[in-house]
């Protein structure tokens, strides 16, 4: 008979440095749709009203006012 091993765990542990930098990552991107969004601003608009027209919905839900 062979002797008992311990189990391999199946999930590898991550180190704290690379979980924050996923953070970062997630939260940079985030920001930078939110900027996306809210910068074209119909009247004001530097993009031929595209943009404004493409995100008018998203705009309203996120309350950005674009009247």
């Amino acid at each position: 008979m062979s002797s008992p091993t311990s189990a391999q765990p199946l999930v590898h542990p991550v180190g704290s440095a690379r979980v924050w930098g996923a953070a970062l990552a997630v939260v940079a991107v985030l920001l930078l749709l939110t900027y996306l969004v809210a910068f074209d601003q119909g009247a004001v608009s530097r993009s031929g009203m595209y943009l404004h027209e493409l995100m008018h919905d998203g705009r309203h839900l996120l309350g950005v006012p674009c009247h």
